[in-house]
């Protein structure tokens, strides 16, 4: 398998994505629905830490990959889904994201967006993803 960042730009450098992910030969390919700041039973946990959701968020989805096999260098797509993107940018939660999938070797095309409100009113984010493997 073979990836190939497609960056006609680098502004995006600093933010840790890229604009797309052009994949040739992948012979698997997960979808994964969204992940969300949850315990082992179902419950929302953190309610009110963005931070903390953040970080149950992402090992909430890498252990969905490690599940299937995949790493979270395999990650092509990443959307963020937010309740408040002030609080999401304004208390560096990005930046300890964007270091947490750098230093997993992960970047991905992604889209951050603001919405109303997510399946449990105690979720302040959540995320989807695209994986693939050879």
């Amino acid at each position: 398998m073979h990836r190939n960042a497609v960056n006609p730009w680098t502004w995006q450098d600093e933010l840790g994505y890229v604009q797309a992910n052009e994949v040739v030969g992948s012979h698997r390919t997960l979808h994964v629905s969204g992940i969300a700041s949850m315990d082992a039973e179902g419950r929302p946990v953190h309610a009110g830490d963005m931070k903390a959701q953040i970080e149950q968020t992402l090992d909430n989805l890498e252990t969905v990959l490690h599940a299937a096999g995949y790493e979270l260098a395999d990650v092509v797509r990443l959307n963020y889904y937010t309740t408040d993107i002030e609080t999401y940018w304004e208390a560096d939660e990005a930046v300890d994201v964007v270091g947490r999938l750098a230093r997993a070797g992960c970047r991905p095309a992604s889209t951050l967006l603001g919405v109303a409100t997510l399946a449990w009113p105690e979720l302040l984010v959540e995320m989807d993803a695209t994986a693939v493997k050879a």
